[in-house]
């Protein structure tokens, strides 16, 4: 049997829902996958990249599973074996797959999709608690710069003579923390780390 006609056969002895498997020269299944995983490097874009592949992969499977069983005769009982084996093979190699990936999901996102609602309300619900957050925090420091500025302008009018003391120390505080800060940006060579706007 040439090429054409063992890819013929398995499309025909896959249910008429058009599945190629990949053989080899013997005529078994290839297990693209696993070649995949055996070749992986620890590149955690390439690992995530597999284990999505992998995952679509599986919901193929899955849907071809659906196919042949809900159109089961005797016929299809060896092509929903085979099936069945693929599925087993891909979920093993998605489970090797997932080891190497190090991704942490939050336990409200799980949930979340537990309760079949969208991921994205998690990321609405946290940027908008930050908001609300930032939003408190500027109120405070608002207030807090209120009242020195009330609190100065007070005693300026209370201790003239102090308040000039006060300012002069304040500014020669302030100079000596810009020339600190100065110096941890300082590079080696001598040079100035600047910061990128983003």
């Amino acid at each position: 049997m040439d090429s054409s006609q063992a890819s013929a056969a398995a499309t025909a002895g896959g249910g008429g829902n058009s599945f190629m498997m990949s053989q080899s020269a013997d005529g078994s299944p290839v297990d693209s996958s696993a070649a995949t995983a055996a070749t992986s490097i620890d590149d955690p874009k390439q690992n995530l990249t597999q284990v999505m592949n992998s995952i679509q992969k599986t919901l193929g499977i899955l849907h071809q599973l659906y196919l042949t069983v809900s159109a089961y005769n005797v016929a299809s009982q060896l092509p929903l074996l085979q099936r069945m084996n693929n599925l087993v093979q891909e979920l093993d190699n998605m489970a090797r797959l997932a080891e190497k990936t190090k991704i942490q999901v939050p336990m409200e996102v799980l949930n979340l999709i537990d309760d079949g609602k969208n991921p994205d309300e998690f990321t609405r619900e946290m940027l908008n608690g930050c908001i609300a957050k930032n939003q408190i925090t500027k109120g405070k420091t608002d207030t807090f710069k209120s009242l020195r500025r009330h609190l100065l302008e007070e005693l300026d009018e209370t201790f003239p003579d102090d308040i000039e003391g006060y300012r002069e120390i304040r500014a020669a505080s302030a100079a000596e923390t810009r020339r600190l800060a100065q110096s941890q940006n300082m590079l080696p060579n001598g040079d100035v780390k600047v910061k990128t706007e983003m």
